[in-house]
């Protein structure tokens, strides 16, 4: 009887052991940064040749000041099957200089017709986030299989996603261009390797 006991107490203890172990044994982070893209349209009246009328530039100026425009938000001006208006553009662009915003080239899809006689004014803004951090939902006790921490990687993803300034850098980075700091002119080639 005893034998038993002590047989059922060994079993029990190796196969606690083999409980719930972590699957994820590289150095990776299952915690990765995602970026979010958020459209937020506005459809102004063109005046004709004359780009957009006082009216119109008000509701846009105000337009902007709700959304509180900034670094890494994107302005574009998309025109549907109507004609590109320079006049419109230049206008746009002006508002979108007050606060410290250029226009972009290309606007993105947006949902809805533009009808004739409007253009479409579209502010893409992106956020970045790590989604389930930070995540306690091992205890960080007896780990046999050397694997990480469910929470591993939230701190570093996290302040990366905080602190990066345009998170579209995240999805794509940027091109490398051979300035540097000195004027922003070409650097000199040596020649050699």
């Amino acid at each position: 009887m005893k034998a038993k006991i002590i047989a059922t107490t060994a079993l029990a203890f190796c196969l606690a052991g083999c409980g719930s172990l972590g699957a994820n044994t590289s150095m990776y982070s299952t915690n990765q940064p995602v970026v979010e893209r958020t459209n937020y349209a506005i459809d102004v009246n063109l005046d004709g040749y004359s780009g957009i009328g006082d009216a119109e530039r008000n509701r846009v100026a105000d337009w902007f000041d709700t959304l509180k425009l900034g670094f890494g938000d994107r302005i574009a001006l998309d025109y549907g099957d109507g004609s590109a208006s320079e006049a419109t553009k230049r206008q746009v662009a002006a508002l979108a200089a007050n606060h410290g915003m250029i226009l972009a080239e290309t606007a993105p899809v947006t949902a809805g017709y533009i009808a004739a006689g409007t253009a479409r004014i579209v502010v893409t803004r992106s956020k970045a986030s790590v989604p389930n951090c930070p995540n306690w939902s091992k205890p960080n006790d007896s780990n046999f299989n050397s694997s990480n921490h469910p929470n591993y990687g939230c701190a570093i993803n996290g302040n990366m996603a905080a602190m990066v300034s345009d998170p579209e850098d995240l999805v794509r980075g940027r091109e490398s261009t051979p300035r540097n700091s000195r004027g922003g002119k070409p650097k000199p080639s040596s020649g050699g390797n």
